[in-house]
């Protein structure tokens, strides 16, 4: 039986941030099954590649040896009777092409079609589907931008995890089948300690996009483009994406990102350094804990812990918070993430994990 194999949605920047130091701070479970998460991990520094976002309808195509090929939207499985702007009728009447295209990914990724279903995935665009950019001049074209394995259950029991792999040597010009790879791209280095500081540039790649869309530009078509995916792809094909919109496409759920004062988030990393010193968070951490005298870490005061560093540097170092022209509100936030990371890293030397 065929099934629909879903395009996962895009997140925001400030959830891909969430979700990555999440995952990244994460240990284990402790004995009732509840997660353990050690914030004082250096976080790390990943680059993504910016893709142009097409505005058109998501659209794929899916095969294995016992169902054959179909095609699919966003949301259901297709067929030219029950179409979707015409994507359903153009993979029949190219199916040649697409069975061609799947035979390549299974010989270079080592797989069966009789064990694995391949999906390929992209953006529908052109004349009829949407108005107002610069691709919508185009005849109705597919662009690739995804490769999903979903390996096949050996049993009730087995719940195997889907995987991506490269899709960037897809396509058939000749069919109006294009790469998403072959026009400009973007890259950024990451660093997830200070997210805040790629947001500037990352807004700057999506202006640049919105001025005007490469792809549209590649086919000799001027007009605004809608903005970037960036995406990670980890070494075991799990991929991490967020979008990037233009204010001319505000109307939408994406929120824009707004400009950040780069100069201030590095004023406020340096003070942060210079005003929490190992003595004032171990002092801190033997007011809360009463250590000296036989106490012990509980998370529970955690929030005392941080509330006492906090006191006590608006206590001591006012006019270092003044000097750099900032308030103390603006790096109670920073502060507060080096105190969790301290308190993490003395609790669990306190239980032998360190």
């Amino acid at each position: 039986m065929k099934k629909h194999i879903s395009f996962p949605s895009i997140e925001q920047f400030r959830n891909i941030v969430t979700n990555i130091n999440r995952e990244h701070n994460f240990i284990g479970l402790d004995e009732n099954g509840e997660a353990i998460y050690d914030t004082s991990r250096p976080k790390p520094v990943l680059t993504f590649k910016g893709t142009v976002k097409l505005h058109g309808t998501n659209a794929s195509v899916c095969y294995n040896k016992e169902n054959g090929f179909w095609a699919q939207s966003r949301e259901n499985i297709i067929t030219p009777e029950r179409d979707n702007a015409g994507f359903a009728f153009f993979a029949n009447t190219k199916i040649g092409t697409f069975m061609g295209l799947m035979n390549v990914i299974h010989l270079k990724e080592n797989i069966t079609t009789s064990d694995n279903t391949v999906t390929i995935y992209g953006e529908w665009v052109g004349k009829g589907i949407q108005k107002g950019i610069a691709i919508s001049n185009l005849e109705k074209s597919f662009f690739i931008f995804g490769v999903k394995i979903t390996p096949h259950p050996k049993n009730e029991e087995d719940k195997p995890v889907s995987y991506w792999v490269d899709y960037s040597y897809l396509k058939s010009p000749e069919n109006r089948i294009y790469n998403i790879d072959d026009y400009k791209t973007y890259s950024i280095d990451i660093d997830f300690g200070n997210p805040q500081l790629s947001q500037n540039t990352i807004i700057d790649m999506t202006i640049e996009v919105e001025n005007e869309c490469p792809v549209g530009k590649a086919f000799g078509y001027e007009g605004i483009g809608e903005g970037l995916v960036f995406s990670h792809m980890t070494k075991n094909g799990k991929y991490y994406r967020f979008k990037s919109k233009g204010e001319k496409h505000s109307e939408s759920k994406v929120k824009t990102l707004k400009p950040v004062d780069n100069e201030k988030i590095n004023k406020i990393i340096d003070v942060v350094n210079r005003v929490t010193p190992a003595w004032r968070l171990e002092q801190a951490m033997e007011k809360t804990f009463d250590l000296m005298n036989g106490g012990s870490i509980d998370i529970k005061k955690m929030g005392d812990f941080i509330r006492n560093v906090v006191a006590d540097i608006h206590k001591e170092e006012l006019d270092v918070i003044a000097e750099a022209g900032l308030e103390p509100k603006e790096i109670n936030s920073k502060v507060s993430e080096i105190c969790r990371g301290y308190f993490f890293t003395e609790m669990n030397k306190e239980v032998g994990l360190n």
